[in-house]
């Protein structure tokens, strides 16, 4: 997927896409001395990154609020949330070279956004309406991290790989959830996993 082949996917404004080009290509830029996604995705940036987070968007009732991404990384989907919408993005990482590397594309980007330099068991809860996360953990792991931050109405977005039915059964044996899957649109294997009403057992 090209750049404009996104462009086109997501009919997101003039100004967002500009952002979003300044992100790939600091991500680019830093590949090369610190290993921020896997180096195999780098030519494949807009749709195994840019589209893969930007598509968590449209599963999110509300359109604005406080949103938590745990485990952030290169800034997906936090930062092209961010980028592309009206949420207070705030995001949780422990290792601090990705934390400067969103920091520096915040600033580019002209987008706020609240860096929590932490593990997450470290940060001081805070509620959430939205709480997400990429490639972090398994779901039960995912639900006991996110769990401080929630509220009854919270929503949680968990970008999810084929193993998502064997997770969602082994998170039913601590968790109560309501949890619904959503076919990826940047890859065949992937869904977005997106749970509500969550309490232990």
């Amino acid at each position: 997927m090209t750049e404009e082949e996104f462009f086109s996917a997501t009919d997101v404004s003039r100004e967002t896409m500009e952002k979003l080009k300044i992100y790939a290509a600091l991500l680019e830029k830093w590949q090369k001395a610190i290993n921020l996604v896997s180096k195999t995705t780098i030519p494949d940036i807009w749709q195994r990154h840019m589209l893969d987070s930007f598509q968590v968007l449209k599963h999110a009732t509300p359109t604005s609020g406080r949103w938590i991404d745990l485990g952030s990384g290169a800034g997906f989907p936090a930062l092209v949330v961010a980028i592309a919408s009206d949420f207070d993005v705030h995001v949780v990482e422990s290792d601090q070279r990705k934390c400067l590397f969103m920091r520096e594309v915040s600033r580019e980007t002209s987008t706020p956004i609240t860096v929590h330099n932490k593990r997450i068991e470290a940060v001081t809860p805070f509620e959430a309406d939205i709480i997400s996360a990429r490639a972090l953990a398994p779901l039960d792991k995912l639900l006991a991290y996110a769990a401080p931050f929630a509220s009854r109405n919270t929503e949680f977005l968990f970008l999810k790989g084929q193993d998502v039915d064997a997770e969602l059964t082994q998170a039913a044996k601590c968790w109560n959830i309501d949890a619904t899957k959503h076919k990826s649109l940047s890859s065949n294997e992937g869904c977005i996993l997106k749970v509500r009403d969550v309490s232990r057992r």
